[in-house]
């Protein structure tokens, strides 16, 4: 199956491209005071080495905005100052050095304010996302418009407001916690402008429950070949925000980021434990993919808990192995080559992936 992707804007944060026909980006948020530097550079460090591209930092006080600096001489990725309520932050950050600046319509509209924003937003050469957000919309809720269409609406009139001062490096986003109104606003929203679309869904639950919602959600819209970044919101670590990111591109083809891992659900016919294999399997190719993200061709390798599927599924992938009562058998391209312990299963698999320079 092939997605046909909207054309939208090219727009530039930091050194990463996003929209056109460049990969969508995987964007995630640091969850501590960005004013204690060295723990905000520790967690974007850790968002980095997760596979992370893009990073959004609150910016709460002058403090916050003036760490920009130096968190910025110690780490690789872009810097996205996330202002609300307090216009005269986001120029605050923008002197720091952000490499883009989000603002939410819900609390920062007055035009003289803007406009100074975007003067400065000029001058440096950097990007604006328009953030609109379903619990922060200014002057819509007494109008008798869907939620879909107060989100497109306020975002619609910011641009306006916006391109009247000749800016035009825009990021849009308009997230929901419902994932129907999600999908509504942004794809109402793809065919009324042509700017990037960072896609989300907020406020999500339980990070079970918004790994779900997540996925249905900008999977949907993906596969309508809507969205340039993405962000997974979840109530957890920020690195596992970028693993739900990751899983969701890679499905649906849009990126490769390292070996795929197939493996059966066991059921009373399995004989060993392959719950515990398959986790320890997939923690030691979270470094293993670093060094793959470039293939053009996602490998497979499969993991299997007992005879009636185990051996087809185990040749079908590109290394595998399908296991009996203490050991299992080993398959390379197709191929059954020798039998391997249950114990020494990963180390062996891992050796024979570099083997195959899968």
């Amino acid at each position: 199956m092939k997605m046909l992707r909207h054309k939208t804007k090219v727009i530039k944060i930091g050194k990463v491209l996003i929209g056109g026909r460049h990969p969508i980006a995987i964007q995630s948020m640091a969850k501590c005071k960005t004013s204690d530097v060295r723990r905000t550079i520790r967690q974007i460090k850790a968002l980095e080495k997760a596979g992370c591209e893009i990073v959004r930092v609150a910016i709460k006080d002058s403090r916050d905005a003036l760490a920009i600096k130096e968190i910025k001489r110690k780490v690789k990725l872009p810097i996205v100052a996330d202002i609300h309520f307090n216009w005269r932050l986001a120029l605050e950050a923008i002197d720091a050095g952000a490499d883009k600046i989000r603002l939410n319509p819900g609390n920062i509209y007055r035009r003289q304010e803007i406009k100074e924003i975007v003067s400065a937003l000029k001058i440096s050469g950097i990007p604006l996302r328009i953030g609109v957000n379903s619990g922060s919309l200014r002057d819509l809720n007494s109008k008798k418009l869907s939620l879909p269409d107060k989100l497109v609406a306020s975002a619609l009139d910011y641009i306006k407001l916006i391109e009247g001062f000749k800016f035009y490096d825009i990021v849009v986003s308009l997230k929901a916690s419902n994932v129907l109104d999600t999908l509504e606003a942004y794809r109402k929203m793809s065919k009324l402008c042509d700017y990037p679309l960072h896609l989300g869904v907020t406020a999500t639950g339980s990070p079970f429950a918004g790994a779900i919602k997540s996925s249905i959600a900008l999977g949907s819209l993906l596969l309508d070949g809507i969205g340039d970044t993405v962000r997974v919101s979840l109530t957890d670590k920020p690195e596992e925000e970028v693993y739900v990111a990751r899983v969701i591109l890679e499905s649906l083809g849009l990126r490769i980021f390292g070996p795929q891992i197939i493996s059966c659900p066991t059921c009373g016919r399995c004989e060993v434990d392959l719950v515990k294999k398959v986790k320890e399997l997939e923690a030691r190719l979270s470094t293993y993919n670093s060094r793959t993200r470039q293939s053009i061709r996602r490998p497979t390798v499969a993991l299997m808990g007992c005879v009636v599927n185990g051996p087809g599924e185990a040749s079908c992938a590109d290394i595998g192995i399908a296991f009996g009562r203490k050991e299992g058998l080993l398959f390379k391209n197709g191929l059954a080559v020798k039998k391997v312990s249950y114990e020494n299963c990963v180390d062996i698999l891992l050796k024979e992936m570099r083997k195959l320079n899968v």
